[in-house]
């Protein structure tokens, strides 16, 4: 029988955490895996609450420190991997992403895409409250990803994103670099590179009600300077 997996990575995530994984394991097709970063605001605490009440469907890993948002992914990627899903998912924990999207991405895979990502911009921009600023950058990065890589994904820096396990078999995740918003483009990049199929699926995209954006001002220089790094090490073929 065929398994799939939401990997949901969480820092100070206790007002959503509870809610977002009763969401994901509703329909009862899919497993969730939090990997949480130490948070102090005891986030993990809660899952294992609710491990209780569901101990096959849910599982936690802790980390010892806050690593980032790629090295999480990377590390719930390779438990994955090692637990054989056929299908995995990237997913935030803060609602930003209905999980009610879940199974329609699923049957993408399903029906022979080795990549599905939940799209804001495959169709118009689809935000729900973010300032101005905000949809334009990110809007902005998404066009700036796609004339420096030649990459045709209209939402490069998407966070909801669906993986056949053979896509993330063939990349070298030893070797992913990046740790905020460019980790989200180089996965797809290094996929598309692969000849990997993918499809964007529309979304609506709804910025957090509870607790804090993890943007900074770091995040997005590694964006800005990692989409060129990428291109470079393609040029020379460093990337794997």
């Amino acid at each position: 029988m065929e398994k799939a997996l939401v990997i949901i990575p969480t820092y100070n995530e206790a007002e959503n955490i509870k809610k977002v994984i009763e969401a994901s394991i509703r329909e009862k097709t899919f497993d969730v895996l939090v990997v949480d970063d130490s948070s102090p605001d005891g986030t993990s605490s809660i899952v294992k609450e609710v491990i209780k009440s569901y101990p096959k469907k849910i599982f936690l890993e802790v980390r010892k420190n806050k690593d980032g948002l790629g090295r999480a992914y990377v590390h719930g990627f390779k438990w994955a991997i090692k637990k054989k899903y056929d299908y995995i998912f990237e997913m935030d924990a803060d609602f930003s992403h209905n999980p009610s999207e879940l199974i329609t991405m699923l049957e993408y895979l399903k029906k022979g895409n080795d990549m599905v990502i939940g799209s804001r911009y495959i169709k118009g921009i689809n935000v729900v409250n973010w300032p101005l600023g905000r949809i334009l950058l990110s809007y902005l990065a998404s066009v700036y990803v796609r004339v420096i890589t030649s990459m045709p994904i209209k939402d490069p820096t998407a966070g909801f994103v669906g993986y056949k396990r053979e896509v993330l078999e063939a990349i070298a995740l030893d070797k992913v670099k990046f740790v905020g918003y460019a980790f989200q483009v180089e996965m797809k990049y290094k996929t598309w590179r692969k000849k990997f199929s993918y499809i964007e699926h529309p979304i609506i995209f709804t910025n957090r009600t509870l607790g804090l954006s993890k943007m900074d001002g770091r995040i997005i220089w590694e964006g800005l300077l990692g989409v060129l790094i990428l291109r470079i090490n393609d040029i020379f073929g460093l990337n794997k």
